[in-house]
């Protein structure tokens, strides 16, 4: 069992930056892909990032790259997502998620433990 906790969130200007962080729980956070998503009103829950168990491979949604960065701390047991650049179609509530075996997967459902989400407001 892991439980996950968001932070970071909050109400930045278009073009700020905001640094999310998850908490999990659980010895075995090393064990288990690391993943982002985001819920804007209205909207399915999307794709943001992702990496591995060791933390040595990232991947992004093409509407984050190159603006996010996800990183993981294993002996804090938390994982990361700095956000720069952002825009206000940013604007959602962002979760953390934990898939426990295999790759990442861009596929929410695939996902087999989430934290309560965090808002991220971003004005124009």
């Amino acid at each position: 069992q892991v439980q996950l906790v968001e932070s970071g969130g909050g109400l930045v200007q278009a073009g700020g930056s905001l640094r999310l962080s998850c908490a999990a729980s659980g010895r075995t956070f090393s064990s288990y892909v690391m993943g982002w998503f985001r819920q804007a009103p209205g909207k399915e829950r999307e794709f943001v990032a992702a990496i591995s168990w060791s933390g040595g491979a990232t991947y992004y949604a093409d509407s984050v790259k190159g603006r996010f960065t996800i990183s993981r701390d294993n002996t804090k047991n938390t994982v990361y997502l700095q956000m720069n650049s952002l825009k206000p179609e940013d604007t959602a509530v962002y979760y953390c998620a934990a898939k426990l075996g295999g790759s990442y997967n861009k596929n929410p459902r695939l996902y087999d433990y989430w934290g309560q989400g965090t808002q991220v407001t971003v004005s124009s």
